[in-house]
C-alpha cells in the first residue's frame, strides 16, 4: 500500500486509535522541547504528575523568550528551569544560546521523527522531514513523562512544487504565498507535504522558513521529505548519522494537491494585522518606513543574515529607520562574527539584537507610536509588537534590508542593488558549550523556586449545571494574544492569579474583574467568540488564566486546534453553535443556564443554553470520549491523576 510522508512518520508512531483522517489517535513522541514562556509552568505540571524523569529520546529546555531581565521574575524562571533540567535529565539551553526553533533545527532535529513543543512554530523541524507539532505544556508534559500525544488523524494535502524562485524572491515570499491561498482559518486538521521537483531548489533553512508559518495557516504541521538536501545540511552540522531518506510512495493518496509555480511568485508582504493579509509588494512601494527587524525563528539563518549583510555592504541605514538584527541562533552570530559579515552589518549602522525572540513577541525594541515596522517574522497582530497603534508589515530579510537602505517599501527587483547568491557552507561552526547536557550526578540537583514561581492552578470536576453570564462577547480570529498579552506581561507566566489580571486586557480591560465578581457569587463566565478563535501561539495561559477566573465554556463559531485542546486540558468546554446565526442574537451580560451539563456531557449529547431574552441556543462539540473524560474530571491534571 502506497503511503505519503505524514502517514509514513504517524503510523510507524501509533500507539492507540486507527488511522482514519478525522479520528483521534495517540502517537509515541520522539522528542520535546519547551521555551521559557510556556516551559516554566509545563514542568510545573510534569512535577504535579509525580513522575520520576522523562521518558523520550530527547526533551530540551531553551531560554530564547524573556531574556530581558527587568526585575528578578525572568531570572528566577530561568534558574528554575536550569534545575528542572538537571534534575530530571534534559538538555537545558542556556539564555544567548539562540531561539529554540532555529537551534533544534541545527542541533537536534531529525528526520522521520516525531517532535512536539510548547510553542506553535515547533512546525519549523518539518524543513527536516520532522513531524513537529506545536501544542500546550500540559501535553509536552505528558508526551516527556512517556505518555501518548493526541490528534485527528490529519488530511494531508500534497503542495506540488515546480520551477525555480526567480532574482528577490524567497522562502518567505512563498510561504506568504501560501497564506494568500489558504487564510489563517478553516486549517483545522490539516497536514501540508511539500514536495515535486521544485523542492530540490530550495535549501534546509529555506524549507523551515515554509513550515515554520505553516503555523499561521492554523494546519497541523509542515514537512518536506528528507531527501540530498536534507543529508547535505546534516552533514554540514556533523550530523549526518541522523539522516534518513523519507519521500511519498508513488500513488500516495492526498486529499487535495496544491499546485505551486516558484518562478511564477512575486516579492509580498503581510499586511496590519494579519499574517494573510497578503500584498506584493509592488503595491506599497514608497510607504515610508519607521523600524526594521531581521530576525526571529522564521528568517534568522545564516543564509537570512548573510544575504543582508551582503544588501548592507558599503551602504548606510537610513536615517530615519532604526534597524535591529537579531541573528537566530549562537552558531549563526559565530560564524557571521568569524567572517566579518557582522562588522558589515554594524558598519552600515544596524543594532545588533540578542538571539533571541524579543522583538518578535513584544519584549523589547517596540516601534514609534503609529510607526510603519518592516519585520522578518511570522506575527504582525495587533499591539504584538509592544506598540498599539504600530503598524506591522512581514517581509523577506531581502526587502527588510532594503527597506532600512532606501527608508521606504522597496520593489527589489526595482532597485540597480545586484542580487546576492549566497551558498549553504559545506561545515557550520560546531559549539555546542552553552548546552548543558544531563549528567547523573546532576540529578540530585535541588530545584530553586522565586517567589514568582506558583503552582499550576487545579479546576474543580465538571459542576451539574452551568449558571452565570455571558462575561464578554468577541469577534472572528480572537488571537492567544488578544486573550493573553505577551511582551512584559509575560514574566507573570509562572504567577497565574497576577497574570490572570491581564485577562483581554487589550480587549476589555475590566473582564478579569468581572469574571471575579461573578465567580465570589457562585457564578460562572462564559465566553461568546465568532469564527477562529485562539489563533496563534500556543501558550495555554490563554485557557489556565480564564480558568482560574472561573471561565467555564467558550461558545464560538470556530475554534483553532491547539487552543481547543488546550480549553479542554483546563476543564473549559469548547461549544460551537449548532447554528452560526445564533452568534449574533446573542448579547454580553446576558444570564446563561445550562441545566444538566454534566449529564449531557457524559451522554455525548448537545448542550441547550438558555439565555435571558433570547431563548435556548443549541451548541454541539467536537470532542473524542478522552476528551469528554477529561472535561468531566476539571481537566487534564485531574484526569491523569485520577
Amino acid at each position: 500500500m502506497s503511503h505519503n510522508i505524514v502517514e509514513k512518520i504517524l503510523k510507524s508512531h501509533l500507539r492507540e486509535g486507527e488511522y482514519v483522517p478525522g479520528k483521534e489517535i495517540g502517537i509515541r513522541i520522539d522528542q520535546t522541547l519547551t521555551q521559557d514562556a510556556t516551559g516554566t509552568m509545563a514542568y510545573l505540571q510534569f512535577e504535579a504528575m509525580g513522575l520520576p524523569s522523562i521518558q523520550t529520546d530527547l526533551s530540551v529546555s531553551y531560554v530564547d523568550h524573556n531574556t530581558v531581565q527587568v526585575g528578578f521574575e525572568n531570572a528566577d524562571d530561568h534558574r528554575y528551569l536550569q534545575c528542572i533540567a538537571a534534575h530530571y535529565g534534559l538538555v537545558f539551553s542556556r539564555p544567548g544560546n539562540g531561539i529554540c526553533h532555529q537551534v533544534h533545527l541545527e542541533r537536534f532535529g531529525k528526520p522521520g521523527t516525531t517532535l512536539l513543543g510548547s510553542d506553535s512554530h515547533t512546525t519549523t523541524g518539518g524543513g527536516v522531514g520532522q513531524i513537529a507539532i506545536g501544542a500546550g505544556g500540559l501535553d509536552v508534559a505528558v508526551a516527556m513523562g512517556g505518555g501518548n500525544f493526541y490528534l485527528a488523524a490529519p488530511k494531508v494535502i500534497l503542495v506540488n512544487l515546480t520551477g525555480k524562485l526567480g532574482p528577490w524572491v524567497t522562502a518567505k515570499d512563498v510561504v506568504l504565498h501560501m497564506l494568500s491561498l489558504l487564510t489563517t482559518k478553516g486549517n483545522v486538521g490539516v497536514v501540508l507535504e511539500y514536495g515535486g521537483p521544485g523542492a530540490l531548489t530550495l535549501s534546509v533553512p529555506e524549507r523551515a522558513t515554509i513550515t515554520n508559518m505553516g503555523a499561521e495557516m492554523g494546519v497541523t504541521t509542515s514537512v518536506f521529505p528528507s531527501d540530498e538536501v536534507t543529508a547535505q545540511f546534516l552533514k554540514a552540522q556533523r550530523r549526518g548519522q541522523d539522516w534518513v531518506e523519507l519521500k511519498a510512495d508513488p500513488g500516495a493518496k492526498y486529499e487535495r494537491v496544491i499546485e505551486v509555480n516558484l518562478g511564477t511568485i512575486v516579492p509580498l508582504a503581510a499586511c496590519p494585522h494579519s499574517p494573510g493579509n497578503i500584498k506584493p509588494i509592488s503595491e506599497l512601494a514608497g510607504m515610508k518606513v519607521d523600524q526594521i527587524c531581521i530576525g526571529s525563528c522564521t528568517n534568522s539563518s545564516l543564509k537570512d543574515l548573510r544575504t543582508t549583510a551582503a544588501i548592507l555592504k558599503g551602504r548606510t541605514v537610513h536615517p530615519n529607520v532604526s534597524l535591529g538584527i537579531a541573528p537566530g541562533s549562537r552558531q549563526v552570530l559565530q560564524m557571521l562574527s568569524h567572517e566579518g559579515a557582522l562588522s558589515v552589518m554594524l558598519d552600515s549602522g544596524a543594532r545588533l539584537l540578542e538571539s533571541a525572540c524579543g522583538f518578535c513577541i513584544g519584549n523589547h525594541f517596540s516601534p514609534t507610536s503609529a510607526g510603519v515596522s518592516l519585520r522578518t517574522s511570522n506575527r504582525n497582530f495587533e499591539a504584538r509588537s509592544g506598540t498599539k497603534d504600530a503598524q506591522v508589515y512581514l517581509v523577506s530579510p531581502e526587502v527588510a534590508a532594503i527597506a532600512a537602505i532606501t527608508g521606504k517599501f522597496t520593489e527589489p527587483r526595482a532597485t540597480d542593488i545586484p542580487c546576492p547568491q549566497i551558498e549553504e557552507p559545506a561545515e557550520f561552526t560546531i559549539d555546542d558549550s552553552m548546552f548543558i547536557f544531563p549528567s547523573q550526578q546532576a540529578r540530585s540537583t535541588e530545584i530553586a523556586r522565586g517567589p514568582n514561581i506558583g503552582e499550576p492552578p487545579r479546576n474543580e470536576p465538571m459542576p451539574a449545571s452551568l449558571e452565570g453570564q455571558l462575561t464578554i462577547k468577541v469577534g472572528d480570529k480572537i488571537t492567544t494574544d488578544h486573550i493573553m498579552p505577551a511582551g512584559a506581561r509575560l514574566k507573570y507566566r509562572s504567577n497565574v492569579p497576577t497574570y490572570a489580571k491581564y485577562v483581554f486586557e487589550n480587549v476589555d480591560g475590566t473582564f478579569s474583574s468581572r469574571c471575579l465578581e461573578n465567580k465570589a457569587k457562585g457564578q460562572h463566565n462564559v465566553i461568546v467568540a465568532g469564527e477562529s478563535y485562539g489563533q496563534g501561539s500556543s501558550r495555554e495561559h490563554a485557557a489556565m488564566c480564564p480558568m482560574y477566573l472561573g471561565v467555564k465554556a467558550v461558545v464560538a463559531r470556530s475554534f483553532e486546534r491547539i487552543h481547543a485542546a488546550n480549553l479542554v486540558n483546563f476543564g473549559i468546554l469548547p461549544l460551537l453553535f449548532e447554528n452560526a446565526a445564533d452568534y449574533d442574537r446573542v448579547p454580553q451580560g446576558a444570564s446563561i443556564s445550562v441545566k444538566g451539563a454534566r449529564a449531557a456531557l457524559e451522554a455525548g449529547k448537545p448542550m441547550v443554553l438558555d439565555i435571558a431574552n433570547v431563548g435556548q441556543v443549541t451548541c454541539r462539540y467536537e470532542l473524542s470520549e478522552r476528551q469528554r473524560q477529561i472535561l468531566l474530571a476539571g481537566g487534564m491534571l485531574n484526569f491523569t491523576k485520577k
